[in-house]
């Protein structure tokens, strides 16, 4: 078996098309993952930062606003409710007072804690000025007038009015700046959760363009990194397969399809330098075919030639020698005589010896076609051929139920009537008995013949079916030594093998083994 050799690696792609297939994935998908994460991790702080945002406008901004009005209402009811008292002395209006008091202490509680929360110092300073402003207020004006108003039993509301236009007018201004500044900080707020709002739908827009710009990435991927090359590469090899075998296989991209184009137009390259040596051996067998027909006719012609020609100056030899003797016998002595046997008797084993020849060179070129042959049929005819010799010698030819196999009837006859006669030849002191048997072994038939005539050694099993080889002399066992090579060319026709079988010790003889087809039907 021809052993080819490795074909060498293609030449590796060069630019982008180094980039194997995942590769190109990865990196689209490392980008992606990229942006994605980026657009995470700032939607993830805008909407912290909104979140800050709405707290401090939602939960301190909003409410510090609520309580400063909540105060401004207090001492605005407070401021009313003790000038109303200082002008008529009534304890309603003194109890309004305290009420009022008592609603600016729990909403300036409340406010305080909001103060802290905000950290902003113009409002803590606010805060602080308010709490002072009110304070100085209630100081001087409000507990004035709820001291004196008891003991003097008259209205001193008109007499500390310029106080309380002073103090209230002082607070009435912080309170003023301190809205003015958590209006501020509300809008301050406001418009912070505003941007966060547009900052937050801009990143929900940039992650869908993401995502979009991902699916086209990846649909652009698989349409020029996989789909076109693909398609180019079945382009190509549909174009080889419709004869163009000169053309080149070869894509750029990606690697793997790079390699396997260039793998597979190295083979193209192979199949097409085999394919060329293959028709230039194919020529050259033609023309070798040609020259063996040629040298067939020659030896048909030669055959005839040697059954004819050359027979006919043999069978003059031997009848003339013949004639010799019946008509100068008396007149020739014993060694002429000897003589004479030896020159009839060398012309009619050289007609012997061509004939072999001629049946040996005529084994698969002269004869019938080959056909199911009942086997059974073939050994009643061998047998016949050869009766004369086993009644001569009394021995016992037989036979298990044959088949019937695919060959040629005339070679198949003369073969075991070649093998039945050297049994019968090559036989002990015994009555000679030969037995033939068959058995199948798949889609062939094994046949042996078997005799209990004076064997074979093994070490003589490949020479017997040699032309011309001759384990004994021609003056003890007669004959050409041709008729087992001529066996073994007629199982070789048929597409079998013949052989020797190893001698058994306990049962004499020779047992020779050759296969044949089964036909179709078997």
């Amino acid at each position: 078996m021809t052993h080819l050799t490795p074909l060498p690696p293609p030449a590796p792609p060069s630019g982008v098309g180094r980039l194997p297939l995942g590769r190109w994935f990865a990196i689209a998908g490392l980008l992606v993952a990229l942006a994605l994460t980026l657009g995470t991790v700032v939607t993830v702080m805008t909407v912290e930062r909104l979140r800050v945002a709405r707290v401090s406008v939602v939960d301190v901004i909003d409410p510090a606003v609520l309580h400063t009005l909540e105060i401004s209402t207090a001492l605005s009811a407070q401021e009313s409710s003790i000038r109303t008292y200082g002008r008529t002395n009534e304890e309603q209006y003194l109890r309004d007072f305290q009420t009022g008091v008592q609603a600016e202490a729990a909403a300036t509680a409340r406010l305080a804690a909001l103060v802290t929360r905000m950290g902003d110092p113009v409002v803590r300073d606010g805060f602080d000025r308010l709490t002072a402003a009110s304070a100085a207020w209630r100081r001087d004006y409000a507990e004035v007038v709820v001291a004196k108003v008891p003991s003097l039993k008259t209205a001193t509301a008109s007499t500390y009015a310029p106080v309380n236009a002073q103090r209230f007018s002082a607070v009435r201004a912080v309170l003023s700046d301190q809205q003015h500044r958590l209006a501020y900080l509300h809008d301050r707020g406001s418009e912070r959760i505003e941007a966060g709002w547009r900052l937050f739908y801009l990143m929900l827009a940039l992650t869908l363009l993401v995502f979009a710009g991902a699916a086209v990435t990846f649909t652009l991927i698989v349409r020029y990194v996989v789909l076109r090359p693909i398609s180019q590469l079945t382009q190509q090899v549909r174009a080889v397969a419709q004869g163009d075998f000169e053309h080149t296989l070869r894509v750029h991209r990606p690697a793997e399809l790079a390699e396997l184009s260039g793998r597979v137009d190295a083979m193209r390259g192979r199949m097409l330098r085999e394919w060329r040596r293959s028709a230039e051996a194919q020529r050259q067998l033609s023309d070798q075919a040609a020259e063996l027909r040629r040298s067939n006719a020659e030896l048909e012609q030669f055959a005839y030639v040697a059954s004819h020609d050359l027979q006919e100056p043999l069978r003059k030899v031997a009848s003339f020698t013949q004639m010799l003797e019946q008509r100068y016998g008396d007149q020739l002595d014993e060694r002429a005589k000897q003589y004479v046997k030896f020159t009839v008797d060398g012309a009619k084993r050289m007609q012997l010896l061509i004939n072999d020849l001629l049946n040996l060179s005529r084994v698969g070129r002269v004869g019938g076609e080959k056909a199911p042959t009942d086997m059974e049929k073939v050994f009643d005819t061998a047998v016949g051929n050869v009766s004369a010799k086993i009644e001569d010698i009394g021995a016992e030819v037989t036979s298990d139920s044959l088949p019937t196999v695919y060959g040629d009837r005339v070679l198949l006859t003369q073969l075991l009537q070649n093998l039945i006669s050297n049994a019968l030849k090559f036989r002990s002191e015994r009555p000679p008995r030969v037995h033939v048997s068959a058995r199948q072994e798949g889609d062939m038939w094994e046949f042996s013949c078997s005799d209990n005539g004076i064997g074979i050694e093994s070490k003589y099993a490949d020479r017997i079916f040699l032309i011309f080889q001759r384990l004994h002399p021609r003056d003890v066992y007669p004959g050409t030594g041709i008729g087992l090579a001529l066996c073994k060319k007629i199982v070789e026709y048929h597409g079998g093998k013949i052989w020797l079988d190893d001698p058994d010790p306990d049962r004499p003889g020779t047992t020779f083994r050759w296969t044949l087809p089964a036909t179709s039907g078997e």
